[in-house]
């Protein structure tokens, strides 16, 4: 049975490989996380972009506690990068003076009056030591907006793996194998499960990726994985219930991306809502992964509280599998 299993396997993913839609529903999670990781700041990302010149790189040095820093060969390059599109200011001399190079479109106070400030403490030799200002932060060393988002698209690979299974479907039924299988020298059991792998791994891998590749590799991964195994299983049998009942390509699709309703109103929920008014997610598969997922990227969670959202998840996917599958059998035996 388990070769029977993974021969479907294979031949789903020969297909996928090479259907242009199902490709980019692989390759999406990963082109989403290069472009988080890209533009999403950091917790301590400062706001503030300073171009100065190479021979002036003491005083650059000093700038870089507090901004970020540029270096250029001469004036015009530095005019020439104060143009773009984004903010940044130039900081240049004049004989013995210096001067605020700007485009003239710059927040006034997050830029041009922070450089201000900089080059004054540069040149009255102020240090960080000689504030008698307390620091006193939340513990927050993780980005919030990056964690966010990785949170989501996780949420979001999930759904996608039950695409790629009405992907599959769809496909058989409209060759006229899916009837077939009530012949054929497999299960069906063996066939389901088959079936179920791309849905199964593409969250998976596709959600290792996405937290590799934007700097998350200090999580517990046993935490996220045991996560992503519990809500694949409401994917997948949004995958069958949806490739079962549609017979082309476009509506199948639609009705799958339906699921994204709920997902992002878990998001929503689960950061915006005040705390008494949270239950009303609490029906939501989608509201329990978000909370574990964000605990675990956030370097907060633990066992006992991972193991209590895979409980609450599948206990929902049982009784939707349940009431389901009748259809899922039906479906099967047409």
């Amino acid at each position: 049975m388990i070769k029977k299993v993974f021969t479907i396997f294979g031949r789903d993913l020969k297909v996928n490989l090479k259907d242009m839609m199902a490709l980019f529903i692989i390759l999406f999670p990963i082109l989403l996380a290069v472009g988080i990781n890209l533009f999403a700041p950091g917790v301590n990302d400062t706001t503030v972009n300073l171009a100065v010149l190479e021979k002036d790189r003491s005083m650059g040095a000093y700038y870089e506690d507090f901004a970020k820093v540029e270096y250029f060969e001469d004036a015009a390059a530095v005019e020439e990068r104060v143009v773009r599109r984004d903010n940044i200011v130039g900081i240049l001399p004049d004989g013995d003076e210096y001067y605020i190079l700007s485009q003239g479109n710059e927040p006034e106070k997050a830029v041009i009056e922070y450089a201000k400030l900089l080059k004054m403490f540069y040149e009255l030799d102020v240090q960080v030591e000689d504030t008698t200002a307390e620091l006193i932060d939340f513990g927050k060393t993780v980005p919030p907006l990056k964690k966010t988002l990785i949170g989501g698209m996780i949420l979001m690979s999930v759904i996608l793996g039950g695409m790629l299974i009405t992907l599959n479907i769809v496909e058989e039924k409209m060759d006229n194998t899916v009837s077939a299988i009530n012949l054929a020298p497999i299960s069906r059991t063996a066939w389901i499960f088959g079936k179920s792998m791309i849905g199964m791994l593409l969250p998976l891998v596709g959600s290792y990726a996405m937290v590799l590749i934007t700097g998350f590799t200090y999580i517990d991964f046993g935490q996220l994985t045991l996560l992503i195994i519990a809500s694949t299983f409401i994917s997948i049998i949004a995958g069958f219930i949806q490739g079962l009942n549609n017979d082309d390509v476009m509506s199948a699709v639609a009705s799958v991306k339906m699921l994204m309703l709920p997902m992002v109103g878990s998001i929503v929920g689960a950061e915006i809502v005040a705390d008494k008014w949270q239950w009303c997610f609490w029906w939501s598969p989608f509201y329990w992964i978000y909370k574990g997922v964000d605990s675990v990227l956030g370097d907060t969670g633990t066992w006992p509280q991972t193991l209590m959202y895979f409980g609450i998840v599948m206990g929902m996917s049982i009784l939707v599998y349940l009431y389901l599958a009748p259809r899922i059998r039906k479906g099967l035996e047409q």
